[in-house]
């Protein structure tokens, strides 16, 4: 009875050493893969009941309006943290603790490893994953090509996926002529974009865009947006 029991106890063990020796593998393919294709789609385009309309844009072809104001509304120390600002998840924490809404702690690259290869909802695994994700993204793609990726992957409004198709559909031209104005609105929409009007928005997204705007200066001005640059 004891040497069964010990053998399921080494089957047992062996076959975790085998699924994590697999995932971990499969992970490295994958974002060794995507440091040079594109992802061709994601589980939350997949997912949404409205389709999924995306054109892909390189980062050249993205103005620079978009970059700053992505990184002014969503991760003002990209360019200096490893992919996690310690200080922006204490301060989530504190928040949260206290009650009302819950508030994320998420950088770009932690955001663009859920987008890219995970799910929307989830509890501290989906958390543990999408770690895991963005020490490989931040050490294998570097901050272009995470700043390209996120661009390209994030939600822009309903079944809309990417600024090129954002830019398309609210303003009827490219990302590549993006004005400030229009860089900013859009980057106000970027948390709820369902719910948050970029051609006509509300008075919260209206002042959020012009306060975004106003600190698109401050990131070009400061070079805060200079590891996204060619």
């Amino acid at each position: 009875m004891a040497a069964r029991k010990r053998g399921v106890i080494a089957r047992l063990v062996t076959l975790i050493f085998k699924l994590v020796f697999g995932f971990v593998a499969l992970s490295l393919v994958m974002v060794v893969l995507y440091r040079f294709v594109p992802p061709p789609t994601t589980i939350t385009m997949l997912s949404d009941a409205n389709g999924a309309t995306r054109d892909w844009t390189s980062l050249d072809s993205i103005d620079r309006n978009m970059v700053s104001a992505a990184i002014a509304a969503e991760d003002g120390k990209f360019c200096t943290h490893s992919g996690f600002d310690r200080e922006a998840i204490e301060e989530a924490v504190r928040r949260n603790a206290q009650g009302g809404r819950i508030r994320g702690g998420s950088t770009i690259s932690q955001q663009t490893a859920k987008n890219v290869f995970l799910w929307q909802n989830g509890g501290f695994f989906r958390k543990g994953l999408e770690a895991w994700f963005t020490v490989l993204i931040e050490a294998i793609w570097g901050k272009r090509r995470i700043m390209e990726v996120y661009l390209n992957v994030a939600e822009t409004g309903i079944g809309t996926y990417g600024v090129e198709a954002g830019a398309q559909r609210y303003f009827g031209k490219g990302a590549a002529s993006l004005s400030r104005d229009e860089a900013a609105r859009m980057a106000a929409a970027l948390p709820l974009p369902k719910k948050r009007s970029v051609k006509n928005p509300s008075g919260f997204v209206r002042r959020y865009g012009n306060n975004i705007a106003r600190r698109i200066r401050i990131v070009q001005r400061d070079g805060l947006d200079a590891c996204a640059r060619p």
